[in-house]
């Protein structure tokens, strides 16, 4: 069991470039394989949830070349896929069993989908139910809610779907099944929630039209293979933009970060806490807009965050919450149910492991209330096996008296391989062992 030491930091200067994009990673991989054409991403992040999607496809029957430079994906088109003679196994991934299982439900075959023990807790009927209405035979414990899922597909028909709650990875997986159903399959959503499977279907050559609110894609179309540069992942950067934020010398330079608008909220909360961010060098690829932005290490002031807002910050709510206990006031998060039923309960997670720390914090039905500028204090902590939950407190760890411990720190790999070393270098206090 691998476990992070973090120190008292006082000084994080420099400038890194932020790991590859994890969603945009995913996509890049599943878009590629049905595309017709070789398809080659340069800048992909190689996490473990990205390395289990090109695994899955793989056994799906498509070549897949990968080198430290660049991912070379040999698509074979919306019907190339073959039945996989083994479970596929997602690993710690919502993001693959979610997408995956649009795509499955347009295969003449079957497929069953598993995961780690995570992935097994986490609801899935979200995604299954649609899916069953346009046709898809699922099935899986207690009625296709959790994995392992059995789909049997092909035979779609194009529907409309209401999503209960803003999710991409709702929303992708119908569009993803929608391919193969003539006609246009539409999902509206109570508030939109990132755009990266819209923006790289078009880039696929796929017609999506979109309004206020809802999108839609028209099936049985062939994906033409495009380039892909993977802007780095604004999920990944918000470590550091808080880190530099809270740190008393911070001043860092994150370079060739995504800035897509459905994704941005995190910069938005910052800024109106009064962090001193500024980007720079803003340019489009694919329809992704990404820059460079610089961030110094300024006081903080507690904010309300909540509304449609939260679906633009929803993964980085826990390295908030480090923001906010280092803010001056009250800081409080509401609307973000949707929590519970990440890779942990990361509501409850969080108040746990940063009431150890010294946070003055508190568990609210739909989200956090922290009271700020608490002295942290160093102690041993627990990652409950979520990446997000592990780097959060590295972070806090930096400017807790003494040393701070996350066990079961490898989980980082998940989204940020290379987070000791990459903070190391700007001077943070850090050792994996």
């Amino acid at each position: 069991m691998a476990r992070l030491t973090v120190g008292t930091t006082q000084v994080l200067t420099g400038e890194t470039i932020i790991p590859g994009d994890k969603s945009i990673s995913h996509r890049s991989i599943m878009l590629g394989s049905i595309a017709r054409g070789k398809t080659v991403i340069k800048h992909f992040l190689p996490s473990d949830d990205c390395l289990h999607t090109m695994q899955c496809f793989r056994q799906l029957g498509i070549t897949i070349e990968y080198t430290p430079e660049q991912v070379v994906v040999h698509g074979r088109g919306l019907l190339g896929l073959t039945e996989s003679e083994n479970v596929l196994d997602v690993g710690n991934s919502g993001t693959t069993i979610r997408l995956i299982s649009g795509i499955l439900s347009g295969q003449p075959f079957s497929s069953i989908l598993n995961g780690d023990e995570s992935i097994r807790r986490r609801p899935m009927q979200r995604v299954t139910k649609p899916l069953q209405q346009m046709g898809a035979r699922i099935t899986g414990r207690q009625a296709a809610n959790f994995a392992p899922l059995a789909i049997y597909g092909g035979d779609l028909q194009a529907i409309t779907y209401e999503t209960p709650v803003a999710s991409a990875q709702i929303k992708s997986g119908i569009l993803l099944a929608g391919l193969y159903a003539p006609g246009w399959t539409e999902v509206r959503e109570p508030a939109q929630s990132r755009n990266h499977t819209e923006l790289m279907l078009t880039g696929f050559q796929v017609p999506v039209e979109q309004g206020n609110g809802w999108v839609r894609v028209k099936g049985q179309q062939e994906l033409q293979a495009c380039p892909i540069n993977v802007p780095g992942d604004i999920s990944s950067a918000a470590f550091l933009l808080v880190a530099a934020s809270i740190v008393p010398d911070g001043q860092l330079l994150l370079k060739n970060v995504g800035l897509n608008p459905s994704r941005t909220g995190i910069i938005e909360v910052l800024n109106a806490m009064g962090a001193r961010i500024q980007i720079e060098n803003i340019r489009t690829s694919a329809g992704e807009q990404f820059g460079d932005i610089s961030v110094e290490s300024r006081p903080l002031q507690g904010v309300s965050i909540g509304g449609d807002l939260i679906p633009r910050l929803i993964d980085e709510i826990p390295i908030l919450a480090v923001a906010a206990a280092c803010a001056r006031g009250v800081t409080e998060i509401r609307d973000a149910a949707e929590l519970k039923v990440k890779e942990s309960n990361r509501i409850a997670t969080v108040v746990a492991e940063f009431s150890k720390l010294g946070v003055d914090i508190v568990e609210l039905p739909d989200g956090l209330r922290i009271n700020g500028q608490n002295a942290l204090h160093g102690v041993v902590c627990e990652s409950h096996g979520d990446h997000r939950i592990a780097l959060s407190l590295a972070i806090a760890g930096l400017v807790a008296k003494g040393e701070t411990v996350i066990n079961d720190a490898e989980c980082v790999a998940v989204s940020f391989p290379d987070f000791h070393q990459v903070l190391r270098k700007l001077g943070g206090e850090v050792v994996l062992s």
